[in-house]
């Protein structure tokens, strides 16, 4: 049985749902459709490190919307796959097109319409408050919620079993004393 440590050290992409992953699943409307999705500045950090560290980061989501194109293209990340309610075909053509398989992938989904995904991929995980008819698919629940830093707390664990966190704390921020 492959232990999540390994399951971890293989990772070279990790896929996020939005809504409830990068979010906190709140959706505000107006009469004029969507107004705002709220993003925590810690989840941004923990992407950049991931990509600082070769890691492709990549959005895929149900929902359309331009708030999240503009913080993508914020952080970076270049596949970017919006409006797709069926999600695995997406998930293989995003992993052949960067030359990956589903065991060097982590996804971080937080509901049903994740099963799929979170069912083939090398690293599942949701936020903690991510739905508990996940918990028999998933490998880890991270400690924060959704939209309060679970991508950060992902982004850690990956960092951290690959052996590359410390270096890059000192890289990035301890470099500069």
């Amino acid at each position: 049985m492959t232990t999540q440590l390994e399951r971890l050290r293989r990772i070279r992409i990790v896929v996020l749902d939005v809504d409830g992953v990068l979010t906190d699943g709140s959706l505000v409307f107006t009469g004029e459709g969507e107004l705002a999705k709220t993003f925590h500045v810690r989840d941004g950090l923990g992407i950049k490190l991931l990509q600082a560290a070769g890691i492709e980061v990549c959005i895929l989501t149900g929902r359309t919307s331009s708030i999240v194109a503009y913080r993508a293209d914020e952080l970076g990340m270049t596949r970017i796959e919006q409006g797709k309610l069926k999600k695995l075909p997406t998930l293989r053509n995003m992993l052949e097109s960067a030359g990956l398989t589903p065991e060097e992938c982590a996804y971080m989904g937080d509901d049903l319409p994740d099963l799929p995904c979170l069912r083939t991929v090398g690293f599942a995980a949701t936020p903690a408050d991510g739905s508990a008819e996940l918990d028999p698919y998933i490998h880890w629940r991270a400690p924060h919620p959704g939209g309060r830093g679970a991508v950060r707390d992902l982004a850690e664990r990956i960092l951290q079993a690959q052996g590359r966190w410390e270096e890059l704390l000192e890289k990035q921020f301890l470099s500069q004393e």
